[in-house]
């Protein structure tokens, strides 16, 4: 595959439901590793839960294949805070400029609607941590939960 991804279809749309379990089924390792880290729960649960308490929800689809979602949850409606999240398929390391390019998009609409957007990340994903830092995000304190470091990572606009 193309790192460009200029041999592929790529789009983003509103997520569905059914999007959950196509990509819970192919999670990548990382990613899978995380969750679990996290909340101790399956790729499909812990996807299906922030689906369930997201405000914004998105799918990017690889030729027409669920590949990634992604999504903000409300940490503080008043104060405009909240909480990006990114689970995919090894699709997204597969073609990572197109991701890269898009993702900007996706930053700016969010922090557009939110003045402050802020999570954990295992420091394990070093490929979430690099691209969190490459989207202008700060990577914080360091937090053990349940015998891993994470970071909270933060921006503000």
């Amino acid at each position: 595959m193309s790192p460009l991804g200029a041999d592929r279809v790529i789009s983003v749309v509103p997520a569905r439901a059914w999007h959950v379990r196509e990509i819970a089924g192919r999670m990548r390792q990382a990613d899978r590793d995380e969750v679990f880290a996290a909340s101790g729960k399956c790729p499909a649960s812990a996807l299906s839960i922030s689906y369930r308490r997201s405000s914004m929800r998105m799918t990017g689809l690889v030729d027409g294949r669920p590949e990634v979602m992604f999504g903000v949850a409300d940490l503080n409606v008043l104060a405009g805070v909240g909480a990006p999240w990114l689970l995919g398929t090894s699709a997204v390391d597969e073609n990572y400029v197109a991701f890269l390019r898009r993702s900007v998009s996706w930053r700016n609409q969010l922090s557009a609607r939110y003045p402050v957007l802020r999570n954990f990340v295992d420091m394990r994903n070093r490929a979430s941590v690099r691209w969190l830092r490459w989207l202008g995000f700060s990577i914080l304190d360091p937090i053990d939960i349940n015998g891993h470091e994470f970071r909270l990572f933060e921006m503000r606009s």
